[in-house]
Order: structure tokens, then sequence, then C-alpha cells
């Protein structure tokens, strides 16, 4: 597993987002491998930053989602990094399932995104409506 420390400046400050970033500084794609067709599946989707570490979460509502399963059945995957600065990063997602854990990043989540530039939701977020979101950190290959 990379560090992000060791990775160039400008694709370690593209991930190191803060609670300032706007909706479009959150937007990557992934590419998953299915779980059933083993075929490529790219999505677009927000990632979040907590704690210092780099997280992917379903959001409200917590739902089933195709690219957590296919991570849970494959957690290796390529983030790739499209505004500003471009670039395809192999990844391994880890579900977290740690109860301490998924409060700390989820209270983290709703702040920032609670913050009055409004990165891309409909205010307010409420922790509560996050409480069964689908949530994978991400460690960089």
């Amino acid at each position: 597993m990379t560090s992000l420390s060791q990775l160039p400046p400008e694709i370690r400050r593209a991930i190191e987002i803060t609670p300032a970033a706007g909706t479009r500084e959150r937007i990557v794609d992934i590419t998953t491998t299915g779980r059933r067709t083993g075929r490529p599946r790219r999505i677009e989707i927000f990632f979040y930053r907590a704690h210092g570490a780099t997280y992917l979460c379903s959001g409200a509502g917590g739902g089933p989602t195709g690219w957590n399963a296919n991570l849970r059945a494959n957690p290796a995957f390529t983030f790739h990094l499209k505004n500003g600065v471009k670039a395809d990063l192999p990844a391994h997602a880890t579900t977290v399932t740690d109860p301490a854990e998924r409060a700390a990043v989820l209270t983290a989540i709703v702040d920032d995104l609670n913050q009055p530039h409004d990165p891309g939701t409909i205010r307010p977020t409420r922790l509560a409506d996050w409480a069964d979101s689908r949530l994978m950190r991400i460690h960089f290959d």
C-alpha cells in the first residue's frame, strides 16, 4: 500500500480535500470488477476525507449499491481523478465495520457536507440519515 506522501504533490493535493473543497473536487470515477460478470464497471462517485483517510460512501439512505457489492467481492479497483488533475490510481477498498470508526467517519462526512459552501448536497444533512450508508476506506497501491 502506498501512503499519500509517496504520491506526486499534485495528486496528493487532489486527494487530500478539506471541508473547503467544492463539489467538483469531490467527484471521481471508479472502475470496479463486476462481481457476476468479471467485467470492468466505471461509475462517477463522490469521495470523502476524514481523519486522514479517504473513503467512498453510499450517502443517505444506505440502499444497496453495485459499486459496494463489486468492491466487497473484489476490493481491487481504479480511482480516477478527473477534475483538474487527471490520474488513474490503483487502489483497494476495505469495508468499514467497526462501529466507532463508522460513527466518527460518518459524523465527519456529515459535518463536512453541512459547511456553508454546500458541496453538492441538500442541506441540512442529518447524521441519522447516513447511519446505514455503505462505507469503504480506500488504500492506494
